[in-house]
């Protein structure tokens, strides 16, 4: 229990089903049961596309601002909606209804979206606001030729002057950290915290035993998007290092989430099932629990489109190894599911699972560009005798780590004792003169509105 009871109010663009609404809930939660007051305000939380905590009254979630702006104009244009949308939010809540001095907030909890904090600042001055940077906006919007560039600037030059306008920054893992001063040059002297994402434990339950889906079946398993990015295209590549008698009561299980209407998911789907063709492995692809378990024995390699949670968890439980093949991760939630459910992971030596996976304790942390060492742990995976009982020791010794460190206490701990150490700051970040801060949102605004006339003609 913390000492001095807080109210921290959150601020988040869309309260639906993703990493960064995940670390929200988790954050909220795990304050609340600290014995904070937790108040949460979204632009949008549909009911039926949301976490149980943001429907079942576990959490104080209002939504408010969503009645002018909409999420994007004629498909394009999202980031300035989303801008538009927290500052009538803020205004609505600050300023138009004072709901939100009512409920006497003592910091806020911004993450995502920075844009409104220096209006949140001028119009509650009071309490501290921390934000939170999963990853600078800037690094992950799609590049584009000279148009798009114009068009990007004025939001590019905001996310870096509204996130320094916070008390306290927080990043998701010291690769974020050192990604964060590389982008924005003029908050180096600014050195963000480090707050992990949790999964939810709970370690006073035993790891159930899970009838495995394919009976003689060794299983390596792949989870992330169907994207480019995450390059899936190498476990592919290893698996098919393996010789055919290795192969033979082995399969490669690929899952992650696709949407036929993207275009980068039924292309990279596209590719994969071409380049295991190329490899000369069998694949097939199923959508269901039940036509998965009905592949013949001689598939190598099993495509699942967006599997459920009960059917991801079997997965998860029932594998020898998680091949996790992303470079440059920010952070990487599926390695912490995979140990906290005992097995083992092979990841990047690079990026976020560096800091979750211990190279030869929990799992292995192998070069992308030497597809042959991703080929060895997977034989490695694949042994009997031996082999099982290493796999066993890394399993046991992955969820004793998740527990001890990647838990939803641990997560509120860490940010509890950030608020902390910003309230005890005797000195806040400058915020622009009042006068100057309604001219750079103007200025903001005039170039917005410039670049929107520029990118309608690409």
């Amino acid at each position: 229990m913390a000492d001095t009871k807080e109210h921290v109010v959150f601020f988040h663009p869309d309260l639906g089903i993703g990493g960064a609404e995940r670390l929200v809930i988790d954050a909220a939660v795990g304050l609340q049961n600290r014995g904070h007051n937790v108040t949460i305000f979204t632009s949008h939380c549909d009911p039926a596309h949301c976490f149980d905590e943001a429907r079942d009254g576990t959490l104080d979630v209002r939504v408010r601002g969503n009645s002018l702006v909409p999420a994007a104009f004629l498909g394009r244009f999202a980031i300035l909606c989303a801008i538009l949308r927290q500052v009538h939010l803020i205004l609505q809540i600050a300023l138009f209804t004072e709901e939100l001095p009512k409920l006497a907030p003592s910091s806020f909890f911004v993450d995502q979206l920075s844009a409104g904090i220096p209006l949140l600042r001028f119009l509650q001055p009071r309490p501290r606001v921390i934000f939170y940077c999963h990853f600078p906006d800037k690094l992950l919007a799609k590049k584009g030729g000279l148009l798009k560039t114009l068009y990007r600037g004025p939001f590019d030059w905001l996310e870096s002057w509204s996130t320094g306008c916070s008390d306290t920054i927080v990043v998701n893992s010291n690769f974020t950290k050192s990604i964060f001063s590389e982008a924005f040059p003029t908050l180096k002297h600014r050195e963000p915290g480090v707050v992990y994402p949790c999964v939810d434990i709970n370690p006073g339950e035993p790891v159930e035993e899970i009838t495995p889906l394919w009976k003689n079946k060794k299983v390596l398993l792949s989870i992330n998007r169907f994207e480019k990015k995450k390059d899936v295209a190498l476990a592919i590549r290893a698996f098919a290092g393996l010789s055919a008698k290795e192969r033979e009561n082995a399969r490669l299980v690929i899952a992650g989430g696709y949407d036929p209407r993207v275009a980068e998911n039924v292309s990279t789907y596209t590719e994969l099932c071409e380049l295991a063709d190329s490899l000369k492995l069998k694949h097939a692809t199923a959508k269901t629990v039940i036509t998965a378990q009905a592949i013949p024995d001689d598939i190598s390699v099993l495509f699942l489109h967006s599997v459920p949670n009960a059917f991801k968890a079997t997965l998860l439980s029932t594998s020898r190894l998680l091949v996790y093949t992303p470079l440059h991760e920010h952070f990487g939630i599926v390695p912490l599911e995979a140990m906290l459910v005992g097995t083992p992971v092979l990841a990047a030596n690079e990026g976020g699972p560096t800091e979750t996976v211990i190279s030869g304790q929990t799992g292995w942390l192998r070069d992308v560009t030497k597809v042959q060492d991703w080929t060895e742990v997977m034989r490695i995976a694949l042994e009997d005798g031996e082999g099982e009982e290493r796999l066993r020791e890394m399993g046991k010794w992955g969820r004793e780590r998740v527990i001890a460190e990647f838990s939803k206490e641990k997560l509120a701990e860490r940010l509890e004792t950030e608020i902390k150490n910003m309230k005890s700051k005797s000195m806040r970040p400058p915020l622009m003169p009042f006068a100057a801060v309604i001219l750079a949102v103007g200025l903001m605004g005039a170039l917005a509105a410039a670049s929107m006339v520029l990118a309608l003609k690409q």
